[in-house]
């Protein structure tokens, strides 16, 4: 039940960083800005809880350490690639992209892990994939796309084949090097990385004359931080506590993410849902109920 509760909290969490962005641009804040503030958010988020910023699980050079650092540079590129694909190629694009990685920890926590598996959850799969398509189906043929040319195929595939990956490295890591008692030490470790790799982007561009600081951007990273932090702490507690069917989670995880962010935007935003967007949420909601209990 507890497991349960946290894969819950993560799909909620997860949900709400989406929707924080469509906030954004509203009010028309600089992603990079929001998004390097959210990790600075994160770090402090996470040092709060962990009692303090773990100096020392850094200096001692654990196992995890590398896999922390590779973690964090990821979390900052994806982000910052799913805003240049949504706004240079289609948001309908990039949101498919993203969500159709699901199928990559998937597989591989069947294959490393030989997790048992049903035709049921593979069918479940399968209408996840469907479902993400037609909920993200644009009402409209993306223009954005015009003249890019090789890039628009590529774009999208570096972003479905890393967000794929972060989720497998999140689960691998998981298993084989976090526990209770360092768990928070390593995703201070993951968000100080990513922070970094921000920072560093942002200085650049400060300097270049290419961004003026907007302290909006401020408000709107700890709104995004602070969610950000624990979607992930509630994620690796679910992972723990399906240690013998995780290949689940993050495909529920996903779908969830992508159900309650497309009602969510229809209740508030009045975004316009088609027919096809609506029988992919009906889908995602027969999928995520293969994946659990096939």
């Amino acid at each position: 039940m507890t497991s349960l509760l946290f894969l819950i909290g993560s799909i909620i969490l997860t949900s709400w960083l989406t929707i924080s962005f469509k906030f954004v641009e509203r009010f028309k804040i600089n992603n990079l800005q929001a998004i390097v503030f959210n990790y600075i958010t994160c770090v402090i988020t996470g040092s709060i809880v962990n009692g303090g910023f773990p100096i020392k699980a850094i200096q001692q050079n654990n196992e995890w350490l590398p896999w922390a650092l590779v973690m964090g540079a990821l979390f900052v590129s994806l982000f910052n690639l799913v805003a240049f694909t949504a706004q240079r190629i289609g948001v309908s694009v990039a949101v498919v992209a993203y969500k159709l990685s699901l199928i990559i920890p998937f597989v591989f926590s069947l294959i490393y892990y030989r997790e048992p598996y049903t035709g049921w959850k593979i069918a479940g799969v399968v209408l996840a994939l469907a479902a993400v398509v037609l909920t993200s189906y644009p009402k409209e043929k993306d223009t954005q796309s015009k003249g890019l040319g090789l890039l628009l195929w590529v774009a999208p595939l570096v972003l479905f084949v890393g967000s794929g990956g972060l989720d497998a490295m999140i689960k691998f890591v998981e298993q084989e090097f976090v526990n209770e008692n360092n768990q928070d030490s390593y995703l201070i470790t993951a968000f100080s990385s990513a922070a970094v790799v921000g920072s560093s982007i942002l200085f650049y561009q400060f300097v270049a004359g290419k961004q003026r600081f907007d302290a909006r951007a401020i408000f709107a990273g700890m709104a995004i931080g602070i969610p950000n932090y624990f979607s992930i702490w509630c994620l690796m507690h679910a992972l723990k506590g399906y240690t013998g069917n995780s290949s689940a989670v993050i495909p529920i995880n996903n779908m969830g993410v992508v159900l309650i962010s497309a009602i969510f935007a229809w209740l508030v935003f009045k975004e316009k849902l088609s027919l096809i967007n609506w029988m992919g949420i009906v889908l995602s909601l027969g999928a995520i109920a293969l994946i659990a209990f096939g």
